[in-house]
C-alpha cells in the first residue's frame, strides 16, 4: 500500500487480485457511514444533551471501521514512506485534546472534544488506506458525490413545502426527524426563511454546497460517461439555487476565493471548462431564482400540490438544460480544446492567466451586484443580503470580536489550551461586550484555544504537510494521475477555508468530509521512501494494530456507555414533564450520573428535583445531598451559571443569604456581561448591608456596601465602554441600569457617606411618573442627599409633595439620620 501514487508505479495489486470479503464489508460500512451521518443534524456537536446521542453513535460506528480496519490491513503496516507516518501522527490529535481536557473548563465539553478528536483520526486512517486502493477510491468517490447530491434534494423537498415527505424517507433512521419533518431543515431567522437541509444551519450548508459545486464541475470534465457527465452538469443548478436560498453571505464572499485557488491546480483548457460551467449554471440558477426563491416562500406558508409542481418543473427543466448543454461542450466542444491548448499549456505560467483574469472578472460582477440596482435581478431577501455584504456591518465586526476576545482565552491557557469546548465555557469571562454566542465562528481561533499553541501547531503541521506533499505529487503526476485524488483537495481545502468565517467544523460530519479529504490526499500525496529509518518488518503493523485496537476497543465502550448515559438523560427530562414522583425521576438521574458524574442537564435536573424534595419535607437530607452534588460538579464545570445558580438556590433555601451571596459574588466575574448577576449583587449587596447595619455589625455592613458598589460601578465602566462600540456593531444582550439598582446603589453611597456619588447616581433614576413607588423613593433619597450637602433641588421636591404630602418630613428624617 506504500506505493507513490504519482509518477512511475508497479501495477496496483487490486487490479490484478481478488479483494477478500473483510476488504468489502469495509467500503460498504464506510459508506454507510457516509449515509448515515448527515441526517443525524450532520453530527452536531451543539453542546447540549439532545445532540449527544447521535454523536456518540457516530463515535461508536468509526470505532467499529478501524477494527475492520484492523482486519484489513495488520499485515500491510510499515514505516517505509513518508505517508507511512500519518497514521501514527494523527494519533496527536486526540492526545492534545486529551491532554488539555486536565485542566479543561468544562470536562463534561472537554472530553465530548476528545471522542470527536478519536473519530477524525480513525477516519483519517481507514480513508488513508482504502483510498489508496485504485478501485476503493472510485467507489467512495462516487458515494460521496451520492450522499451530497441526496443532501441537495432532500433541501429542495423541505423548500417545497413537502416536509412530511421528506421526513418520511429518513425518519426511520434519522434522529433529526420530530412530529414527521426534519427539524429546521427550512430555517428562520431576522432575515426570513433559509435553506439548511440537514444541517440546521444555513452558513454551514453553504460551505458544504460550495464545495460540492466545484466537486461537481470537477466530477463533470472527469467522466468519460455521458450519463456522468449529465448527472453531475444537472447537479449544478440546484447546488447554485441552493446556495442562493441559504441567504449566506460568508459563503458568496467565500465562493470566488476558493474557485480562483482551485483554478491554479489546472491547466487552461480545463479552466476555462471551468468557467463556462460556473457562467452557464449561475446564468440558469439566476434566471429562475426569483420563482424558486417566491414559490418556496408560498409553499413553506401554505402548500399547494399546484404550486410545487410549478417550483419543481422550473427547478428540473432549468438543470435538464445545463445537462444537456454539459454533454454537448464535453462530446464535442472539450476534446477541441485540448488539442488545441496543448502548446499553451506547457508555456510558463499559462495555468496563471485565466485565475487572474477571472479575479477581474469576479470583481467586476461583484461591484455589479453589491453596488449596483443589477442585484435587483435577484430574489428581494438575496438582494438584500449582497446590500449588506461590506467590513462594517455588524456581523463582520462580531466576528472581529470574537476573534479578539479568543485570543484573551489563549492569553491565559497558552501551551495546552482551556480544552474542548473552551469558547462555549468560557466567551462570557472573556467577552467584549454582552452577545451571546457559543461557537466562536473560526474554526482555527476555537482549536487554538482549546488545545493551546502546542496542539494547534501539531494540528497544523499535520494539515500543511498533506496539503505540501500531495501539491508537490500534484505538480509532477501525468494527467490520470492528477485527477485520482484531486476531489479530495477540493473538499479539504474548500471547507477549511470557509470555517474561518464560520463554525462549520462544530458539524463532525464537516469534520468527516474533511479528514476523509486529508486522507484521500495523503493516499496520493508525492510519498518518498525513508532514508535513514525503515521498519519493514511484520512487527510494525502488529503493534501498530495492537496500540490502536486497544484504543478503538476503549473509544467503543466509551462511547456506548455516553450513549446510554444521554438516554438515561433524555428519559429523565421526559419523565420530569409528565410526573413529578421523585423515584420514577430519580432512577433514571442517577443512572445517567453514575457514568458522567458533572453530567450539567441531569445536575441541575437532580438539584431541582432535591430542593423540591427538601421545601416540602424540610429533611436536611435532601439539602445536603444538592449540597454535595452541586460542589462536586463545580469542581469539573466551574463556568457552568446554572449550577452555580442552583448552589446559589440552595443556600436560599436554608436561609444562608451570606453564602448564597458570597457565591454569587464569587462566580460574577465569570460572567462580565450579565446584568442580572449584577442587579442581584446590588439589590442583596444593599438588603444584607442594611440587615448588619440594623444588628450593629458595621464590618459586615462595609463588606456588603462595598461588594454592591462595586457591582453597579462595573455597570457604569460597562455602559461607558458600549458606547464605545461602532454604530453598526450589535451590543448584543441587554445591558442597562434598573431603577432598583440605581435606587440601592444610591442608598449605599448615601449610608456610606459617599453623600455626591449618591445624589449623582440618585439622579440617574429620576421619571417624570412619580406614582410608581419606585421611582418615588428614589426622588426621596435624591432629594435628602442633596440637603444633606447643604443643598436643594426644589423642582423634584415640589413634585413629591404634589404626589405624597408627607414627602417634606420624611426626607427631614433621612437627612437627620447618621450613618
Amino acid at each position: 500500500m506504500s506505493n507513490p501514487v504519482y509518477g512511475k508505479q508497479a501495477k496496483r495489486s487490486s487490479s490484478v487480485e481478488k479483494k477478500p470479503v473483510q476488504f468489502w464489508l469495509l467500503i460498504v460500512a464506510f459508506i454507510a457511514f457516509l449515509v448515515w451521518t448527515p441526517f443525524q443534524v450532520a453530527l452536531f456537536n451543539g453542546q447540549m444533551l439532545e445532540f449527544e446521542k447521535p454523536l456518540f453513535w457516530g463515535v461508536t460506528l468509526s470505532s467499529i471501521l478501524l477494527l475492520l480496519w484492523i482486519v484489513n490491513y495488520y499485515k500491510s503496516f510499515k514505516l517505509a514512506e513518508n505517508r507511512d507516518w500519518l497514521p501514527i501522527a494523527v494519533l496527536l490529535l486526540p492526545i492534545t485534546y486529551l491532554l488539555s481536557y486536565f485542566g479543561a473548563a468544562s470536562h463534561y465539553l472537554a472530553m465530548n472534544m476528545v471522542l470527536v478528536e478519536c473519530l477524525y483520526a480513525m477516519i483519517f486512517i481507514v480513508s488513508l488506506y482504502l483510498l489508496q486502493d485504485r478501485r476503493a477510491n472510485q467507489i467512495i468517490q462516487v458515494a460521496i458525490m451520492t450522499v451530497a447530491y441526496i443532501i441537495v434534494g432532500f433541501g429542495f423537498l423541505n423548500w417545497f413545502g413537502q416536509g412530511k415527505f421528506a421526513g418520511t424517507l429518513v425518519s426511520w433512521f434519522s434522529f433529526g426527524v420530530m412530529n414527521g419533518k426534519y427539524t429546521d431543515a427550512v430555517m428562520t431567522d431576522s432575515n426570513g426563511l433559509r435553506l439548511t437541509s440537514v444541517f440546521q444551519y444555513a452558513n454551514t450548508y453553504a460551505a458544504f454546497l460550495m464545495a460540492f459545486l466545484f466537486a461537481a464541475v470537477f466530477c463533470l470534465i472527469r467522466s468519460k460517461k455521458w450519463y456522468g457527465q449529465a448527472i453531475h452538469a444537472f447537479m449544478l443548478v440546484p447546488i447554485i439555487v441552493s446556495i442562493l436560498l441559504t441567504l449566506s453571505r460568508g459563503g458568496l464572499v467565500m465562493l470566488p476565493v476558493v474557485f480562483v485557488l482551485l483554478l491554479l491546480f489546472l491547466k487552461p483548457a480545463k479552466q476555462i471548462l471551468w468557467v463556462i460551467y460556473c457562467a452557464i449554471s449561475g446564468v440558469v440558477s439566476l434566471g429562475i431564482s426569483k420563482e424558486v426563491t417566491d414559490l418556496g416562500l408560498q409553499l413553506n406558508q401554505k402548500f399547494a400540490a399546484g404550486a410545487a409542481a410549478k417550483a419543481w418543473a422550473f427547478l428540473l427543466i432549468a438543470s435538464l438544460i445545463v445537462a444537456a448543454l454539459g454533454w454537448v461542450i464535453q462530446k464535442f466542444l472539450a476534446p477541441k480544446m485540448e488539442q488545441r491548448l496543448t502548446k499553451a499549456s506547457g508555456k510558463k505560467l499559462a495555468n496563471l492567466w485565466i485565475p487572474v483574469g477571472a479575479v477581474v472578472v469576479v470583481g467586476v460582477v461583484a461591484f455589479l451586484l453589491i453596488g449596483t440596482s443589477v442585484r435587483d435581478i435577484l430574489p428581494q431577501n438575496v438582494s438584500t443580503r449582497l446590500e449588506n455584504i461590506n467590513f462594517k456591518q455588524h456581523s463582520v465586526l462580531e466576528r472581529i470580536t470574537f476573534y479578539e476576545d479568543g485570543m484573551k482565552v489563549v492569553k491565559d491557557y497558552p501551551v495546552l489550551g482551556a480544552g474542548g469546548g473552551a469558547w462555549a465555557a468560557l466567551y462570557e469571562k472573556y467577552q467584549n461586550n454582552p452577545y451571546t454566542s457559543r461557537q466562536a465562528h473560526n474554526f482555527f481561533v476555537q482549536y487554538l484555544l482549546e488545545v493551546g499553541i502546542v496542539g494547534f501547531m501539531i494540528f497544523m503541521a499535520f494539515v500543511i504537510y498533506i496539503f505540501y506533499k500531495y501539491i508537490r505529487g500534484y505538480i509532477k503526476a501525468e494527467e490520470e494521475g492528477k485527477d485520482s485524488y484531486f476531489l479530495y483537495l477540493i473538499l479539504a481545502l474548500s471547507i477549511l477555508l470557509h470555517s474561518i468565517l464560520d463554525f462549520n467544523m462544530s458539524y463532525v460530519f464537516i469534520g468527516i468530509l474533511v479528514f476523509v479529504g486529508l486522507g484521500g490526499m495523503a493516499a496520493g500525496m508525492d510519498s518518498q521512501p525513508l532514508r535513514k529509518f525503515s521498519w519493514k518488518t511484520e512487527s510494525a503493523g502488529w503493534i501498530y494494530s495492537l496500540v490502536v485496537g486497544i484504543g478503538s476497543i476503549v473509544v467503543l465502550i466509551t462511547s456506548i456507555r455516553f450513549v446510554q448515559a444521554a438516554d438515561a438523560g433524555l428519559e429523565a427530562k421526559k419523565i420530569a414533564q409528565n410526573s413529578t414522583t421523585y423515584e420514577e425521576i430519580k432512577a433514571p438521574l442517577d443512572k445517567d450520573l453514575g457514568i458522567r458524574s458533572s453530567h450539567p442537564d441531569s445536575v441541575q435536573l437532580m438539584s431541582s428535583l432535591y430542593q423540591s424534595v427538601y421545601k416540602q419535607t424540610q429533611n436536611d437530607s435532601f439539602y445536603n445531598a444538592d449540597l454535595a452534588l452541586l460542589t462536586d460538579a463545580l469542581k469539573k464545570e466551574p463556568y457552568n451559571k446554572s449550577i452555580i445558580n442552583r448552589l446559589i438556590t440552595n443556600y436560599q433555601l436554608k436561609n444562608e443569604q451570606d453564602k448564597a451571596y458570597d457565591t454569587l459574588v464569587a462566580n460574577a466575574p465569570k460572567f462580565n456581561w450579565d446584568i442580572d448577576l449584577y442587579e442581584r449583587m446590588i439589590t442583596q449587596g444593599f438588603e444584607l448591608g442594611y440587615t448588619a447595619l440594623g444588628k450593629g455589625d458595621t464590618t459586615s455592613k462595609e463588606k456588603y456596601f462595598k461588594e454592591g458598589i462595586a457591582a453597579f460601578e462595573k455597570v457604569q465602566a460597562g455602559l461607558k465602554h458600549l458606547a464605545t462600540l461602532p454604530k453598526e456593531q450589535m451590543a448584543g444582550r441587554p445591558f442597562s441600569n434598573s431603577p432598583m439598582m440605581i435606587l440601592d446603589a444610591g442608598k449605599m453611597y448615601y449610608m456610606t457617606n459617599q453623600l455626591d456619588k449618591a445624589a449623582n447616581t440618585l439622579k440617574m433614576g429620576l421619571q417624570q411618573d412619580l406614582s410608581d413607588s419606585t421611582n418615588r423613593e428614589i426622588a426621596h433619597w435624591y432629594v435628602a442627599a442633596m440637603q444633606k450637602q447643604g443643598s436643594n433641588d426644589q423642582a423634584v421636591l415640589d413634585q413629591l409633595i404634589k404626589v405624597d404630602p408627607t414627602a417634606k418630613e420624611q426626607i427631614e428624617n433621612l437627612v437627620k439620620i447618621n450613618f
